[in-house]
């Protein structure tokens, strides 16, 4: 249970009214997530889909969902490292490509981004890592066309809320099972349906250079945003920002203001990296 007090102000300072949870009914959410797969891509007279798998758990959830939709002799789970990619994410790939016995290719990435990175000695990690995901997509609709499949999303709701994305890079598929399941869903999901322990309890990382994590990008944990961000798509932005601030320290001032400042600039509809 991942619960939120809701909080209000008296006289006597902040008590709680409200317990907000995020858990899901992992039974039911995975009869639907199934069925969506199976539906959206069957409608279209195909049978097979294509997905990116990083050894991280989003795109494991999702590999779980479309072999269980298709069968898993119609996945094919591409890996694509880049020379310093850790070694861990494909091995994590490889225990899920394993365990569900889906089809695999491993295609590396280097010789793709390499003459991009070496145009400008300046480039920065922000850069390479736009690329290196643009690099990806771009080999992933490649083997949809060969492999006769569709390319499977694999972006949860936090991210997408966010804005942590790359644009026509991982925010890009045919169809994203995950994109309504919160970071914390996303991992009460994957516990769930059997996703390998190594990969549920990693830092989540998109694994774009040496020692990069999500957390520590975006300057606050998961744990603490999904509460905010659920909070802030059912109540007034304001009040979920300052309901959280006085319910969870952890969550720092400086994370608050980021977020209020990407919440203004999704609005507006010009998020984009």
């Amino acid at each position: 249970m991942n619960a939120l007090l809701l909080c209000e102000m008296s006289w006597i300072g902040f008590y709680p009214v409200v317990d907000i949870s995020l858990s899901i009914n992992t039974d039911l959410a995975r009869e639907i997530l199934v069925g969506f797969i199976k539906s959206e891509i069957t409608r279209v007279g195909i049978t097979r889909a294509v997905i990116g798998l990083s050894g991280g758990i989003d795109s494991a959830l999702a590999c779980v969902l479309a072999a269980e939709a298709l069968g898993p002799e119609n996945i094919l789970a591409v890996r694509m490292p880049y020379k310093a990619s850790s070694k861990d994410s494909l091995e994590h790939a490889q225990l899920l490509i394993d365990q569900l016995g889906v089809q695999s290719k491993t295609i590396e990435i280097t010789d793709i981004v390499e003459p991009i990175f070496q145009l400008d000695p300046e480039i920065t990690n922000k850069r390479k890592g736009n690329v290196m995901a643009r690099a990806r997509m771009v080999v992933l609709y490649d083997q949809s066309e060969a492999f006769k499949g569709l390319v499977i999303g694999t972006s949860n709701k936090t991210e997408i809320l966010l804005g942590y994305s790359t644009l026509y890079g991982d925010s890009a598929s045919a169809l994203n099972p995950i994109g309504d399941l919160y970071k914390t869903q996303v991992r009460q999901l994957s516990h769930a349906l059997n996703v390998p322990i190594p990969i549920i309890d990693k830092p989540p990382s998109a694994d774009l250079w040496v020692g990069q994590t999500d957390e520590t990008e975006l300057g606050f944990t998961y744990a603490d945003v999904d509460k905010l961000l659920y909070l802030s798509m059912q109540l007034n932005f304001v009040f979920a920002v300052t309901s959280l601030n006085a319910c969870n320290h952890r969550l720092r001032k400086s994370a608050i203001a980021r977020l209020a400042t990407t919440f203004y600039i999704l609005e507006i509809g010009a998020h984009n990296k």
